[in-house]
């Protein structure tokens, strides 16, 4: 038979030994992959990889060896609305913006969580150059007064930005939220359409989908625990392929560094808003 398929048996043998000792190295970067996925639940096959960075395996090889394994991520779409736009006071200033540095631009929203029959809401503070959350706040209520306290915190760590960014809805005109803001020197800035508020859109999915959905809080006290967790794992541990494969908080670091060459990113403009 080796004859007739022209193979040694000597490079079957070599065969056999280098096929085991593949498979050996498999099943132990599956033992790494789940436990990534307990910490990073919602973590894609592609980022995986680069988090994991098996030497043995090139990324196509990898994520088709995964999603064979049954890794591959499932989501859900959220429809429930959790801004009510009135007159929009300010101008969309950050449209076609270029932006090299942190603290330019923060983007923020609002979502909502339901747990059983009852509905939280989460306000996300997100520095769009360094895709880093620098506040967060969950409530049982949708007032003006969550959103304030979501920026205190970001504005006692970060530098206030210069312009911050979001839609029309009721919460971002809050008198003292507004107040804060030019105390600190901070434009206004707001937008009619959802794209045009896409960083602080894709943190709320982010959170919920690649977090939320695994851990199923079912107590508002879990829910604290679980989103503050969600946003340190984001910040700390989630790599960002725009970000030069780092996470928020090294690229952050490295804005701050002398050889540093920062890149220049432009916000997208869909010709609205």
């Amino acid at each position: 038979m080796y004859k007739v398929v022209t193979i040694s048996k000597q490079a079957v043998n070599k065969y056999c030994k280098e096929q085991k000792l593949f498979t050996e190295k498999v099943e132990k970067l599956v033992i790494e992959a789940q436990e990534l996925r307990k910490e990073h639940p919602g973590c894609g096959v592609e980022k995986m990889y680069y988090v994991l960075r098996p030497e043995f395996l090139g990324r196509d090889r990898f994520i088709d060896i995964m999603m064979d394994l049954g890794f591959r991520v499932q989501y859900k779409k959220n429809y429930k609305r959790t801004t009510y736009s009135i007159a929009n006071q300010y101008p969309n200033l950050i449209k076609g913006y270029l932006v090299n540095k942190p603290s330019t631009i923060w983007q923020s929203d609002i979502t909502y969580i339901a747990l059983g029959e009852r509905f939280y809401y989460a306000v996300f503070i997100v520095d769009v150059y360094t895709k880093l959350i620098v506040g967060h706040r969950i409530s049982n209520h949708m007032r003006g007064t969550a959103n304030l306290e979501a920026l205190e915190i970001a504005l006692k760590e970060y530098d206030a930005p210069k312009i911050h960014h979001s839609d029309r809805g009721s919460q971002y005109l809050y008198h003292e939220y507004i107040n804060l803001l030019k105390s600190r020197g901070s434009r206004v800035s707001m937008a009619i359409s959802a794209q045009d508020n896409a960083y602080a859109e894709r943190i709320n999915r982010t959170i919920k989908e690649e977090y939320l959905d695994y851990w199923k809080p079912k107590t508002f006290e879990e829910l604290q625990r679980n989103i503050s967790k969600a946003v340190w794992h984001y910040n700390e541990k989630r790599i960002h392929k725009n970000l030069n494969k780092m996470t928020p908080r090294e690229f952050y670091e490295n804005c701050f560094k002398k050889n540093y060459k920062n890149p220049i990113i432009e916000i997208y403009d869909n010709g609205s808003g």
